[in-house]
């Protein structure tokens, strides 16, 4: 950690030894007055990744602190990220959809890239943690656009590419089921394919991020076989260096709130004969600056 800051609100912020983030203490989440949100949101924007140790939200809780940061997408306003069914029993059927979701999920990516409008951030926490394993990795961005060398920004500075979950999905072995599945299935019917810029300009910071993950296919003006290894070579550059990328080991009551503008994240794995609770609530992007091109 690097030296505890004081906001002006009174919370104190420990910067993480990364290149991104921050530990938030001396904060109740359930209690934001105007000035301390305004202060939090202000950190946020500059740390990317915020962490609140053991604020035990419920549901409600954590609604409506996210809505502070914006609308929710409609479908995604409080979701269950488990290997828990609603009855209580576990996930382990091979063909389970929820757990090829997970599965998929524990590649690198930025949430709803493949939807018409990508999310701005998202807030999530834990209710059931396994012993062991079971983190959520995050990667800064905007760390490795900077680190690009300069012929690879130029190379990328025009290009984009499409980005589409049954794609990511079809590609690591986990395509789920076209009819009966539990899995109420965001992102698997979007008719026009969105298409997205390899770099990403903060609409609020200003600051370049390079911007592809495990949804990413398809660049325009290059073969099939050049798209995959560009976008491949950067998504191994984007987590090659230890200081822009931070693992968050659970426990229970935790609160996590990221950027997804300037940020990929992944599930990590653990022993799914152990329980693994998670709450999710996505922040709407802004069709203003997120929309696909």
């Amino acid at each position: 950690m690097g030296e505890t800051l004081q906001s002006v609100a009174g919370f104190s912020v420990e910067p993480l030894d990364k290149s991104f983030g921050a530990v938030v203490r001396d904060i109740e989440l359930r209690e934001l007055d105007a000035a301390t949100f305004d202060d939090l949101y202000e950190t946020w924007l500059e740390y990317g990744l915020l962490v609140f140790p053991g604020q035990h939200l419920s549901t409600s809780e954590q609604m409506t602190f996210a809505r502070r940061f914006g609308d929710l997408v409609e479908e995604l306003k409080a979701v269950h990220i488990s290997n828990v069914k609603p009855d209580g029993s576990l996930r382990d059927a091979p063909d389970d959809d929820m757990m090829k979701i997970i599965r998929g999920n524990m590649f690198w990516h930025q949430d709803s890239t493949y939807m018409p409008v990508q999310a701005k951030g998202a807030v999530f926490s834990a209710h059931v943690v396994p012993k062991a394993q079971g983190d959520t990795a995050f990667s800064d961005m905007r760390d490795a656009y900077d680190a690009l060398d300069d012929a690879m920004k130029e190379r990328i500075a025009d290009m984009s590419a499409y980005h589409s979950l049954v794609y990511s999905q079809r590609a690591v072995g986990e395509e789920t089921k076209k009819n009966d599945s539990e899995y109420f299935g965001y992102g698997m019917d979007v008719a026009d394919v969105p298409r997205r810029p390899l770099v990403k300009i903060h609409p609020e910071t200003g600051r370049p991020a390079l911007a592809v993950g495990r949804h990413a296919y398809g660049i325009p003006g290059l073969s099939d076989t050049e798209s995959s290894e560009l976008i491949d070579e950067l998504n191994r550059f984007a987590v090659a260096d230890e200081r822009r990328i931070y693992q968050h080991r659970w426990s229970v009551g935790d609160v996590v709130l990221w950027d997804n503008r300037c940020l990929m994240h992944r599930a990590c794995e653990w022993d799914f004969s152990e329980p693994r609770v998670m709450l999710h609530s996505r922040i709407a992007g802004d069709p203003e600056s997120e929309a696909a091109l």
